[in-house]
């Protein structure tokens, strides 16, 4: 917000050390997540879970997806659990 007042030189910095401490944050943080997901993938391996070895390689190459739970009705039409049994 200073910078969008003012935009001096020294406010610039401010800023760009904000940027640059923020996007160092986030990629620590990614970089620990992706080494806990490998680290399970690697145990499911070892302990040949295999369902969940898959699921997570998926995940990583196709990015993650909820899952659905869809039932179709008697018409053939789908409808959400929830609603079906609610």
């Amino acid at each position: 917000m200073q910078w969008i007042h003012d935009p001096s030189q020294s406010n610039v910095n401010n800023l760009n050390n904000v940027k640059r401490d923020a996007s160092r944050y986030f990629r620590n943080i990614k970089k620990a997540y992706l080494k806990a997901k490998t680290e399970e993938l690697e145990t499911n391996s070892k302990i040949k879970n295999i369902r969940d070895l898959y699921r997570g390689i998926n995940d990583f190459k196709r990015g993650y997806k909820p899952r659905t739970n869809i039932v179709k009705d008697d018409k053939g039409d789908c409808c959400r659990l929830p609603q079906y049994f609610g």
